[in-house]
């Protein structure tokens, strides 16, 4: 990764794309901790995650939602959710954050007590963004939600998150659907080799012949 350089303000949803391989996944992991940054430094709200555990840079209020969906198949759905709930301040919050998790993904309520290994793709994509949910975050990491899913589930899921930024949670997402992904969100980073090559607003960059020609296929 090289000069990678971007922020999101607060109440927005940014968009980082590119081929794979661009290095999206590692710089989302490289934000929360994940994988440690030899140069550079990661701020949230002004202060500096270096250094931090995974753990704490929860309770600063980030939540990463990974590629790949990660979720505990040999839990039921439930307890998959209070796995999202470990900080201090998610569990005071757990009962309202139930209750609004089970709002925006009623098919969760209905398989509360089924094992998550037994979910449909896109129900266990469902339950991996419950999850981050449950830890009340400011900023919500999505890497790829709609991997995998079908087309009428892609479109559900991406509303989905398009619903939970306009209820105030702030969303990087790295998304494979990037047209979609430019429509949904507010401004976009284009990272090519390990570097921001683009960025703009949603506009420019959909409008741009760069994109249209090696990302939209126009």
């Amino acid at each position: 990764m090289r000069s990678v350089s971007l922020n999101v303000e607060e109440g927005e949803c940014v968009a980082l794309i590119g081929a794979n391989g661009a290095g999206k996944t590692t710089t989302l992991r490289a934000i929360s901790g994940l994988v440690p940054i030899r140069a550079g430094r990661v701020l949230f709200r002004g202060e500096s995650l270096a250094g931090l555990s995974t753990r704490h840079v929860v309770e600063r209020g980030l939540a990463h939602v990974p590629e790949g969906r990660q979720i505990f198949p040999t839990l039921s759905v439930r307890e998959n959710l209070e796995m999202g709930a470990r900080s201090p301040a998610a569990r005071a919050g757990r009962n309202a954050s139930f209750d609004a998790v089970f709002a925006l993904f009623p098919r969760l309520r209905e398989r509360e007590r089924q094992l998550a290994g037994t979910l449909s793709g896109g129900e266990q994509q469902m339950l991996a963004i419950g999850r981050g949910l449950m830890a009340r975050p400011r900023l919500l990491l999505l890497d790829e939600p709609s991997l995998g899913l079908a087309p009428l589930m892609v479109r559900s899921i991406l509303e989905i998150v398009e619903m939970v930024n306009r209820r105030g949670t702030t969303i990087l997402l790295v998304e494979q659907n990037v047209l979609r992904a430019l429509q949904l969100c507010h401004r976009g980073y284009v990272l090519e080799n390990g570097e921001v090559t683009l960025t703009g607003q949603r506009e420019e960059l959909l409008g741009s012949g760069h994109i249209r020609q090696a990302y939209l296929g126009l």
